[in-house]
């Protein structure tokens, strides 16, 4: 088959797909159960977190446990800071946007990352929905307050994805800009229950002198989150993008789990064999 053919077809392949993710059912059904999850709430009748994940827009099952979440904080602050976005179409904000009228800021370092996500949303789902707005900048402890603001973003959000594999950890930890009410943030699963941190390096890039050393483990950014005033509710199934909810809020509706109850899934303990290269490496553990 021609080249031109083959490149026609998957153009073809990828307008379907973007459809589907856009049709009227799709939407009547999130909208369906976000209303079902309200319902659930008044009876005292919900799922646990573990059962309520799908996947429209995100890479894993994060779109449906963050409407099962937003479905009870309720989305009175529809806004959202995605800090390794990549295009925003594969993202964990990406799902609120279109479906449900969020609006927010996407930062990443790939300049053609960037490019194909303002192409991409300047035509999905129609040219004249609301834009949102796109940063190139590689994020730092010392920079990323000042690119939020300076991008008209501040205060308090409803959601706070950070996905930059690599000083993730640290990112939040300086974050003061923002007061999200939930946060999703990617760890370091293969590093176990040990309480370990990458020492933080304004210049890394994945995958630097090893692909498994950077960022923080479960254990540490929990405890991360606890000083930050958050809870741990879920992760998506393979256990390493972890979901925080802001102490305060529906802490009866979305109990916090332990970090052991995320961390089930097979993938997780063959992921424990990849540290042994690296396990006397340097590493911090913050208080």
């Amino acid at each position: 088959m021609k080249t031109w053919i083959k490149n026609a077809l998957k153009e073809a392949f990828l307008i379907i797909k973007m459809r589907n993710r856009f049709s009227p059912s799709v939407q009547i059904s999130q909208r369906k159960m976000y209303l079902y999850y309200k319902e659930l709430l008044k009876k005292k009748a919900l799922p646990e977190i573990r059962e309520t994940g799908y996947r429209v827009f995100s890479q894993f099952e994060e779109d449906g446990k963050l409407l099962f979440i937003f479905s009870i904080l309720g989305m009175d602050n529809k806004v959202f800071v995605e800090i390794g976005s990549d295009d925003g179409v594969n993202s964990n904000s990406a799902n609120l946007y279109f479906n449900f009228g969020w609006r927010g800021l996407f930062i990443d370092a790939n300049s053609k990352s960037i490019k194909r996500g303002l192409k991409f949303f300047s035509k999905y789902p129609h040219p004249w929905f609301y834009q949102p707005t796109f940063v190139c900048a590689k994020v730092t402890r010392e920079n990323v307050n000042d690119l939020i603001r300076e991008n008209g973003f501040g205060g308090e959000v409803g959601l706070l994805s950070i996905d930059i594999d690599g000083n993730d950890y640290w990112i939040w930890d300086a974050l003061d800009v923002i007061d999200p009410k939930v946060v999703v943030i990617e760890t370091h699963n293969e590093f176990g229950l040990s309480d370990l941190v990458v020492p933080y390096d304004a210049d890394y890039s994945f995958p630097g002198k090893h692909p498994v050393y950077h960022g923080a483990s479960p254990v540490a950014m929990n405890k991360l989150a606890k000083k930050k005033g958050y809870r741990l509710v879920g992760a998506n199934e393979l256990g390493f993008n972890f979901i925080f909810v802001k102490n305060g809020l529906a802490e009866n509706e979305l109990p916090e789990v332990s970090v052991e109850s995320v961390l089930t899934h097979p993938s997780v303990k063959q992921g424990y064999e990849s540290f042994e290269p690296i396990k006397d490496w340097p590493y911090e553990t913050p208080d």
